[in-house]
């Protein structure tokens, strides 16, 4: 059995007001740096992964040095493919001005997620398939291990929706709070969700 700890970076600016964050290099905040010494600490004391693969945004990188750090394993590896949703034209936009731009596309994207593409940027259908390429490497590498993966909002969604045999359409039904933990047993070719989104160890981080 293989173990994924799959783990959203912590607090940044762009959450609120809302914004389309993706590819925007922002930094993590106070409370976010306080959110990956959380993490890192809950991963370190529950359960003892050999790897960390993270996206290459610095709020995952930071967020993966942490975990890295308190588990007393190697740096984290970059791994492209866990890489947060390109919003193209719609990069860092606020919610507010999106929609005031596109109204019919901003509708779409929180009615039916699975259909759209962003203009100049990615869909849904392309996240999936690279995200899943970063499972498939951890497969091959490190069967039988624990491996924590750190990514972002979209990217962990997409990934538990294909671990749950769930349909994109379905992306607005799961949340990914800043560094939560999602845990997935992964054997004869099927996934268990054993926790999802659990973040019992931010609750003494002031708000």
């Amino acid at each position: 059995m293989t173990k994924i700890l799959l783990v959203r970076h912590g607090h940044v600016e762009g959450i609120k007001p809302e914004r389309f964050r993706g590819r925007e290099p922002l930094n993590l905040t106070a409370r976010g740096r306080a959110e990956a010494q959380a993490v890192a600490r809950r991963i370190a004391a529950a359960w003892k992964p050999s790897r960390i693969y993270t996206s290459p945004l610095g709020r995952t990188v930071k967020t993966a040095e942490a975990i890295a750090r308190a588990c007393g394993i190697a740096p984290a590896e970059i791994c492209e493919d866990l890489n947060d949703i390109d919003y193209g034209a719609w990069q860092f936009k606020t919610f507010a001005d999106a929609k005031a731009e596109d109204p019919a596309l901003f509708a779409a994207w929180h009615a039916t997620p699975q259909l759209v593409r962003f203009p100049r940027g990615e869909s849904l259908q392309d996240v999936a398939a690279r995200a899943v390429d970063a499972v498939r490497l951890v497969l091959a590498r490190h069967a039988f291990e624990t491996v924590v993966l750190v990514g972002h909002d979209s990217v962990n969604r997409v990934l538990l929706l294909q671990f749950l045999d769930l349909p994109l359409s379905s992306y607005w039904r799961i949340a990914q709070s800043p560094c939560c933990i999602n845990e997935i047993d992964l054997a004869d070719g099927k996934a268990r969700i054993l926790r999802l989104n659990e973040t019992q160890h931010l609750d003494d981080i002031s708000a």
